[in-house]
């Protein structure tokens, strides 16, 4: 699997690292609230232990974490989020899955049919894309920061089916079940992560010019900037020497 677009997709939408801080955290907020509602016993809790350990990943503050864990197991009042998932193509015939938490299913459904259509892209029926990708666990870090070998010895120890050393970027794949552990691995370690999500990865990959390629970027930006939209996976492939600037 290559690690080109992950990378090169979060470089071009982010920016500086704290560039989107706050809405991260919307995002964060909302699956923890999702897996609570599965009980809010971490230790019991599979789903709500990843999140929380995303959370963590993101450097949430610990406030940020109970509040939202109380919410998901209705201790307190909020919103009843409902996870949603389209499927659409951008320009170029790039493969688009796009997951939602939503309280307001009309919405989401026009919101994102909207941002496709004006980016030149359109929805897909169910199962069009779909079948195609594979969910896996992505944790992204900054080659500055992590010692690599150290990083790549306990990525190989937890099971992780692929570690990319880049440049500027350590990449590493690895199945969802065994994601949390790898988070909680490395929590007790302190090696820093810059991005740790479980997304879908495609091995059928969609290469495009500079100009389509940006395009393509700037569509998935809008889309993870609607405030209901949790991740947005592409097979789009990025040369990591294409210039995006």
């Amino acid at each position: 699997m290559s690690g080109h677009s992950k990378w090169s997709t979060i470089k071009h939408k982010k920016g500086a690292a704290d560039a989107k801080r706050g809405k991260l955290f919307t995002k964060l907020i909302k699956e923890i609230v999702i897996a609570a509602k599965g009980g809010a016993d971490i230790e019991n809790n599979a789903k709500l232990r990843t999140a929380v350990l995303k959370a963590r990943a993101a450097n949430m503050p610990k406030d940020n974490i109970d509040k939202a864990i109380k919410k998901g197991a209705g201790e307190t009042g909020g919103n009843d989020y409902v996870e949603l998932v389209y499927e659409g193509y951008a320009p170029g015939g790039v493969g688009l899955i796009i997951e939602t938490l939503s309280d307001n299913k009309n919405r989401t459904a026009a919101n994102v049919k909207s941002i496709l259509t004006k980016a030149g892209g359109q929805l897909a029926t169910t199962g069009a894309v779909s079948y195609q990708f594979k969910r896996m666990g992505v944790v992204i870090f900054s080659r500055e920061q992590v010692n690599a070998e150290e990083l790549e010895e306990l990525a190989i120890e937890i099971g992780a089916e692929d570690v990319i050393i880049e440049e500027d970027s350590i990449e590493v794949t690895i199945e969802p079940n065994q994601f949390g552990s790898f988070l909680d691995a490395l929590e007790s370690a302190k090696i820093p992560v810059l991005n740790a999500e479980i997304t879908m990865i495609s091995e059928q990959k969609v290469s495009l010019d500079k100009e389509k390629t940006i395009k393509v970027l700037n569509l998935i930006e809008r889309l993870e900037d609607d405030d209901d939209v949790q991740t947005v996976s592409s097979n789009l492939e990025i040369d990591s020497q294409m210039d995006l600037s």
